[in-house]
């Protein structure tokens, strides 16, 4: 007889089924005992009688074999809270695959009091809770849907590398020693931006990924070390193709995966940099006209970026806003190639912004060498640290690069904000905490003196 999963009892009446799941809930009613069986599909009660000796064993979150028959509830007995809760399993003979201890805590609600610590030290146990369960069931739907219509639209799907060069170019690396070359160190990526630029120059045109990206940054809010990226480059293209695209894919995808929401204005409003903090006090404006509606989306484009602000730990005092790779707009082109009205020099970054989180953000490139050039200039680099850090780049420029540009998605707050959870952590399968540590698997960890000696790499205690 074969598996049947439990939320397809509805269709069995009457048939003897194998079932396979967790105890999810237990009561003894003497001569009878009672349980709901949950796997992935669902819950249904099964019944087991006094000649089932091995019923009276079972225990929560046990591992159970059910065989039996499916059959109706007594009409006083349906439970209308449940798909299945019209039908029962009547069991025949109950097999006990695996015994559980008590759990830390339950996981038959929602979990939110429950200390995010204990919650994560057991996160195995934390995700068989039903809205962890359809977390992870809407990011699968999301991510299946961008790669179909990615496919459909001829973007190539192309992994980058996970172990690269460290650049200034952001936030501090995660840094990967070599053994076979000692003293060195690859990093690991804090976005694929260079390695999609590169493909461009190859020739690919059309490329996305969805990356998993990594960032060493302090203690802060919602980050997370490592997280997932849609990202996406493209040849040929000016800021209005790349920015038409994606909110083609947004709106298409929120029809898709997320019916019941209602996106407030189509085609997404956009709002200039300068009007955004005039307006609303930041670049991530929030413009729902109804706060209080969880399903209503606003989706809007920010624009006109200034392309540098001050920065005191830069050489010149300055330092690029978004991205050092973004072109300026067309008319701005000149003053940045001059180094000259430096503050006034607006760039095509676009970021796209949902209900006050930005979601994404993007802009067309420098496909000339000069131009890129001129963005490190401008931040004090000296000849030598530009050619040291980014001649790879500035070489690839000069062998026939396309005009290209692209776009960055935050995937995991993307999936939160439609899942309308509080934050990222809800929505990743294995997540660490606000510090950056896994309970569950203990780390970062100390590492043996052996593995730091064929690294050539001794330990030194840093004061906090």
């Amino acid at each position: 007889m074969e598996r049947t999963h439990i939320a397809n009892i509805v269709h069995k009446e009457g048939e003897e089924v194998e079932l396979y799941g967790w105890v999810h809930a237990r009561r003894d009613h003497g001569k009878l005992v009672f349980i709901d069986l949950r796997d992935r599909s669902g819950l249904a009660q099964a019944v087991f009688g006094p000649d089932i000796a091995q019923a009276g064993e079972l225990r929560l979150e046990y591992v159970v074999k059910v065989t039996g028959k499916v059959q109706k509830r007594p009409e006083k007995l349906v439970n209308e809270k449940l798909p299945t809760g019209h039908y029962e399993v009547a069991a025949t003979a109950l097999e006990i695959l695996n015994v559980a201890e008590p759990a830390p805590f339950p996981v038959d609600d929602a979990g939110y009091e429950i200390n995010e610590e204990t919650r994560l030290r057991y996160r195995y146990l934390d995700l068989r809770r039903e809205r962890l369960k359809n977390n992870l069931v809407l990011r699968h739907r999301i991510i299946k849907f961008i790669r179909d219509f990615m496919n459909e639209r001829g973007f190539l799907e192309i992994e980058t590398p996970n172990l690269t060069r460290s650049t200034p170019e952001g936030a501090r690396d995660y840094l990967v020693p070599s053994r076979i070359q000692p003293g060195d160190f690859y990093a690991l990526p804090q976005s694929p931006q260079q390695y999609k630029q590169l493909l461009m120059v190859g020739g690919i045109e059309k490329y996305f990924q969805i990356a998993r990206c990594f960032r060493d940054e302090d203690t802060r809010g919602d980050r997370q070390p490592e997280f997932t990226q849609l990202d996406e480059e493209m040849s040929f293209v000016k800021q209005e193709d790349v920015m038409r695209l994606n909110e083609e894919l947004l709106i298409a995808l929120v029809k898709a995966v997320a019916p019941e929401k209602k996106i407030q204005e189509v085609p997404f409003p956009h709002i200039s940099y300068k009007d955004a903090m005039e307006k609303y006090g930041t670049d991530r404006p929030d413009v729902r006209r109804d706060k209080n509606d969880p399903d209503l989306l606003a989706f809007c484009w920010v624009v006109d970026f200034p392309f540098f602000e001050k920065a005191k730990d830069s050489p010149s005092g300055w330092t690029f806003t978004h991205n050092p790779f973004s072109a300026p707009k067309p008319e701005f082109m000149g003053d940045l190639l001059a180094k000259k009205d430096i503050p006034g020099i607006l760039t095509t970054q676009y970021d796209v912004v949902l209900n006050g989180f930005e979601i994404g953000g993007g802009s067309i490139r420098n496909h000339q060498a000069p131009a890129l050039e001129a963005v490190f200039e401008i931040m004090g680099f000296e000849k030598e640290r530009i050619r040291t850090n980014f001649g790879h780049m500035l070489e690839a420029l000069r062998n026939g690069a396309p005009p290209h540009g692209g776009i960055a998605w935050g995937l995991d707050r993307f999936v939160m904000l439609m899942a309308g959870e509080p934050n990222i952590r809800e929505v990743i399968a294995f997540p660490k905490t606000g510090d950056g540590r896994d309970p569950m698997m203990g780390s970062p960890a100390a590492v043996d003196r052996k593995q730091l000696d064929e690294l050539g790499l001794e330990i030194k205690r840093i004061k906090k």
